[in-house]
């Protein structure tokens, strides 16, 4: 097969179909690292609390994510730790257990409260699901005013919630503009009808618009849309037609994610397998993405994300100040982040830790004011310095030597990562780095679509994997 020619940043990149088999294999996102399968469950509730005790006395600003897993319905691409409840009746109430959920997420803010010095800066909140907004609008009422009573926003903090078209309302907007909301995020996926019904999430473009325009009349100050390239039935066609849908609404930032087919982790998936693009169509629809928006004035942050010129991460990674966390892309590098509900995980001092994902556990927890840590990870020494190297990857596409050696006290970064080094010559003869790496390690163009690849080579835990290991990630492209 010819190479695909991609044009990026005024660049024609021909890729091959050797290129992509080499490159398309399992790795991580690398939203932490170490990465979840490394961590243990001998890291406990007391693991953590220590770590809180910790952040308090470095005085770090504050991150604050909260889970609301329940959904209307299964989206069955979806790799998200969710539930599906009965819709609410027509008097607007939700069914007891999303009630009795609430109770308890109450009860954990409350004990989180107590726990965070509140001298320290809120700089971020975000509700994560699921889907936040199948709360009731009084609900979300509700939980917002409770979270901004007992954790006050800086001036400035971002403060964002994922949305659903399909039941979102004004009413929920316009509950949580009031509270100090001032982003939303909005699922889009695809707007092909053939591919909504594959994946079970039947969502019209007119939908999605008329929630973008509900937003904008409310004064959100960023509005963006998530696609997935690589559903079921698409076809580079269809998902171009959506592209172009997307870019009638030029939301702020735009998030093209790689559909993740993981389904020995996620049973619904199962029933999808017959029916994904994959190698060279797959690529060839990512392409078409990363195409069009680049020529609409988007630029490519990497991996997955876009955002207009104005944004802050654009200008957080020109002056490579961009960091990378559970939430993704994000400008808040030096905060702790505290999860707050079912499965939610935190980032505190040198530790992450995950939350049950057990309700009645969860639930018992709560409201014996406990931390419901069932597993973590404290960072070594050479996770600290490994996370950097990783994270201004992804971030900066760039590796100054000279500032690793000085942030980490090394003699030589060469000497220290001599075998990476060696690992990195067939990426550098594929052109994914830059072929002079005697000062800096700088990812290409090419190097850009590939960088998880690029992270990979600096991944000590993935170096050690056997080869007979059983499957835990999704593939790169």
């Amino acid at each position: 097969m010819p190479p695909i020619p991609i044009r990026l940043r005024g660049e024609t990149l021909p890729v091959t179909t050797e290129l992509l088999d080499r490159y398309n294999v399992q790795g991580p996102r690398y939203t932490s690292y170490p990465t979840a399968p490394e961590w243990t469950d001998s890291f406990g509730p007391g693991d953590y609390l220590a770590a809180c005790v910790r952040a308090n006395e470095k005085k770090r600003p504050v991150s604050l994510y909260l889970h609301l897993p329940f959904c209307e319905e299964q989206c069955w691409f979806c790799g998200c730790f969710m539930k599906v409840v009965p819709k609410p009746d027509r008097h607007g109430e939700s069914r007891g257990e999303i009630a009795g959920y609430l109770s308890d997420l109450h009860k954990e803010i409350d004990r989180l409260a107590k726990e965070v010095d509140r001298d320290r800066p809120v700089m971020q909140i975000h509700w994560g699901g699921g889907t936040p907004t199948y709360l009731t609008p009084e609900q979300a009422d509700e939980l917002a005013a409770h979270i901004f009573e007992s954790f006050s926003p800086a001036p400035g903090a971002e403060v964002s919630v994922e949305t659903d078209p399909r039941v979102t309302r004004p009413e929920h907007l316009e509950a949580l503009k009031k509270r100090g909301f001032n982003r939303v995020s909005m699922g889009v996926q695809d707007f092909d009808p053939e591919v909504q019904e594959l994946v079970n999430r039947v969502q019209p473009f007119e939908m999605t618009r008329d929630l973008v325009l509900a937003a904008r009349s409310l004064g959100y100050s960023s509005v963006n849309l998530d696609l997935i390239y690589g559903l079921p039935g698409q076809k580079l066609g269809g998902f171009a037609s959506s592209v172009e849908q997307v870019l009638t609404l030029m939301p702020d930032r735009i998030a093209m994610y790689s559909y993740a087919h993981v389904p020995w982790l996620k049973r619904p998936q199962r029933v999808l397998a017959a029916h994904l693009p994959e190698g060279t169509e797959k690529f060839a629809i990512f392409v078409s993405g990363i195409e069009r928006f680049s020529a609409a004035g988007y630029v490519y942050i990497g991996m997955d994300h876009f955002a207009l010129p104005h944004d802050e991460i654009v200008i957080a990674q020109n002056d490579r100040t961009l960091y990378r966390n559970f939430q993704g892309y994000t400008t808040h590098a030096g905060c702790d982040l505290y999860g707050l509900g079912i499965s939610a995980i935190s980032q505190v001092d040198d530790t992450y830790a995950q939350n049950t994902k057990e309700y009645p556990a969860y639930s018992e927890t709560a409201a014996a004011g406990r931390p419901s840590t069932i597993r973590g990870h404290r960072l070594s020494e050479e996770d600290h310095l490994r996370r950097d190297v990783i994270t201004r990857l992804l971030c900066h596409c760039v590796i100054k030597k000279d500032e690793i050696e000085k942030d980490y006290n090394l003699a030589s970064f060469d000497s220290k990562f001599k075998s990476e080094l060696a690992r990195l010559e067939p990426l550098i003869a594929d052109g994914l780095v830059a072929a002079d790496t005697r000062n800096e390690i700088r990812v290409t163009a090419l190097g850009r679509i590939f960088i998880r690849n690029v992270a990979m080579v600096f991944d000590e835990y993935l170096a050690k994997r056997p080869p007979e290991a059983p499957k835990i990630f999704s593939r790169t492209l």
